[in-house]
């Protein structure tokens, strides 16, 4: 005999999926740094991010898009006459079998036939006064006394699908036992919550209230709280249905209702339930309307649960807005997202909440001194490293770069090693690597015999004595014609490709960022990062010469390196007395001070170059002449070449005209 085992598969329901792959992070940081750099505050750029979302991914705009469109599908499907109708057609049946019945009847006394002829071809045009009209007909036809006991039990059902979902349908051909236990629950439920309303209610109330009525509350709620809310949320949108109708059909109802189940009581203890309600939950939207334009007509029960969609999608609206206060993706309701939009929705939005997450919680983002967000080193390397490839790939295709290795340019080794540390290009010292595997292996009780697995910190790396090392100073222009120019970022861009080379490849050299507009001030990477557009005028060419002659004598034993990005003449120069003068067209003595600072720092041995931007002429032949004054150079490039032009000249200066190759630099 065999055994056969029987898998079954289905949609997995835990959680998030365990098999969906990590999220990636790539795209987001890259995205949230670009916007960084055009001037966005980290936070504001995440949000962005968050609201566009990937190539391949929606974003918050999208799920709000489709929030919106599902709102509109529901109020463009919908009517709210569907009860009306539904009476009005019950009615017409029973009158139409009761005057069959009377054409039949051929022992009907003919004054009684007569009489009640003339009350059916006499009832009023309202479907609501008719049906009350007809409340103490002695009814000759059996069919038609049926259709209109049936209208009864549909407003008994449709009043009370309008406060407990699903009860339409469970109370179908309900017997009086049934409707009696009806009576007894709302009678139960008034009682509880008057008695939580006064404050004297216990645990106790609750659960048995619960342990008898609970097949009533598929919600399944877990205290009286609990139950409140889902009450009072259907209650409301009950409400707001009926704010929703024509005043004519509101007065239909309103008449009809005295009929439901053919019960007084009934009404009454609906009327309590939402005096309670309205009492315990006043934020509910309790004066709210919808204007519904559709052809499909809904019952009162199925018309409040539009209602109660069109609640909470403009509950997730709200939330996907992320406009207010203290807003994060973990407000985000998921299961009322996968509710109305399908759980694809709710998929994305999950994706979306774990990388702002990862995005605070993973060091990408970081709270800076003033207690506003900023990206963290770790954000800075990474975008350093793409933006340092990219330049590379410019580089490597200019004509006539030779991709050729200049042996011992990295620096000779001295026999030496140390601890690797991330950035080093240094060849590993094997043999000592591989001693601190097998010494830590053995102190973790391990056999090295068995095969080692070598950890970061086992690796050594050769020490090698640096062949050239050089203070580089790149000076970049932040007045408002870079920024208007768009000019920003691509100077941005350029400064941390350098920065990330000098720092990871060329370790010895010293680099210092100077920005100069109305004044010139020595920033750090994460601070020009996240600099934004300035709005001042003025080019302070001379202050900021005057800022990189301290950093140059603050190290006098290294080769001193100039590099200049600027799209316009100097309009301002630094006064005796801290402040500055700015003048356009460029006032004489700003031009003498600059000349002079620029001349003091030639005579120091100063290899400099100038990065022209832009195609004024004057702005050509000005700095033309700055750079013959000290034997500098000047370059052009586009906007778009100019982090290769940058990079390229600082390549140049570093190894003083040798060839090399992206092997030199580039890891």
């Amino acid at each position: 005999m065999s055994v056969h085992n029987r898998s079954r598969y289905s949609r997995y329901r835990g959680g998030p999926d365990p098999l969906a792959p990590p999220v990636d992070l790539a795209e987001a940081l890259d995205a949230v740094a670009e916007d960084v750099m055009a001037g966005y505050s980290p936070r504001r750029a995440l949000r962005e991010y968050l609201r566009r979302g990937g190539r391949s991914r929606e974003g918050l705009d999208d799920l709000a898009a489709r929030v919106q469109q599902r709102r509109r599908d529901l109020l463009g499907r919908h009517k709210l006459d569907g009860t009306l109708n539904d009476v009005k057609k019950l009615l017409d049946t029973a009158v139409l079998e009761e005057r069959k019945q009377l054409a039949r009847d051929a022992m009907m006394d003919n004054t009684d036939r007569a009489f009640r002829e003339m009350q059916l071809q006499n009832l009023p045009q309202s479907t609501a006064a008719a049906v009350n009209e007809l409340a103490s007909y002695d009814w000759q036809s059996s069919t038609a006394r049926e259709a209109y006991e049936r209208i009864k039990d549909l407003l008994g059902r449709e009043v009370l699908d309008q406060r407990f979902a699903g009860m339409k349908q469970a109370l179908e051909n309900a017997t009086d036992e049934d409707r009696a236990a009806i009576n007894e629950m709302l009678q139960d439920l008034n009682g509880l919550l008057d008695k939580h309303r006064r404050g004297e209610d216990t645990e106790a109330d609750f659960q048995n209230f619960m342990a008898k009525h609970g097949q009533y509350f598929p919600e399944n709620p877990q205290s009286v709280e609990e139950l409140i809310d889902a009450l009072a949320q259907r209650a409301a949108a009950a409400q707001r249905m009926l704010q929703s109708m024509t005043r004519e059909q509101r007065d239909e109802l309103m008449n009809l209702s005295a009929q439901a189940f053919g019960s007084p009581e009934l009404m009454a203890q609906l009327g309590q339930l939402d005096d309670n309600l309205r009492a315990l939950r006043p934020g509910e939207d309790w004066t709210g309307s919808e204007r519904f334009d559709g052809e499909e007509g809904l019952g009162l029960g199925d018309g409040t649960g539009v209602l109660q969609d069109l609640a909470e999608l403009d509950e997730l609206s709200e939330q996907l807005s992320q406009s207010y206060n203290g807003s994060s993706l973990d407000d985000l309701d998921l299961d009322a997202l996968a509710r109305q939009l399908g759980q694809d929705a709710a998929v994305t939005a999950r994706t979306l909440a774990q990388i702002e997450k990862a995005m605070h919680d993973g060091g990408f983002l970081q709270r800076g001194s003033d207690g506003d967000l900023r990206l963290s080193p770790q954000s800075m390397r990474r975008l350093g490293r793409a933006l340092l490839r990219d330049t590379a790939k410019q580089l490597s295709g200019r004509q006539g770069r030779r991709d050729t290795r200049v042996a011992g340019a990295a620096g000779e080794q001295t026999g030496s090693s140390r601890p690797w540390e991330f950035g080093d290009a240094e060849p590993w010292d094997v043999t000592r690597t591989i001693t601190n595997a097998i010494r830590r292996t053995m102190g973790d009780g391990g056999d090295p015999g068995q095969g080692l697995r070598l950890a970061a910190e086992d690796i050594e790396v050769a020490e090698t004595e640096a062949r050239t090392q050089a203070a580089v100073v790149l000076l970049v222009d932040v007045s408002f014609s870079m920024a208007a120019q768009g000019r920003w970022v691509p100077m941005k861009r350029t400064a941390l490709a350098l920065h990330h080379l000098i720092s990871t490849r060329f370790r010895g050299d010293r680099l210092q960022l100077i920005t100069f507009g109305r004044y010139a001030q020595a920033t750090d990477i994460g601070e020009l990062t996240a600099l934004p557009p300035f709005h001042t005028k003025g080019t302070n060419l001379h202050h900021g010469l005057l800022l990189a002659g301290r950093f140059f004598r603050k190290h006098p034993s290294m080769q001193p390196v100039l590099l200049v990005v600027t799209d316009g003449e100097p309009t301002a120069h630094l006064m005796a007395d801290g402040d500055t003068w700015f003048d356009y067209p460029p006032d004489p003595e700003t031009i003498r001070l600059t000349v002079a600072e620029l001349d003091r720092l030639g005579r120091a041995g100063t290899q400099v170059t100038f990065f022209r931007l832009g195609e004024d002429p004057g702005l050509e032949r000005f700095i033309q002449k700055l750079a013959r004054r000290v034997d500098g150079r000047v370059v052009a490039p586009e906007v778009g070449d100019l982090g290769a032009a940058v990079v390229g000249e600082y390549l140049r200066a570093h190894f003083r005209g040798r060839p090399y190759g992206e092997s030199d630099w580039v890891k």
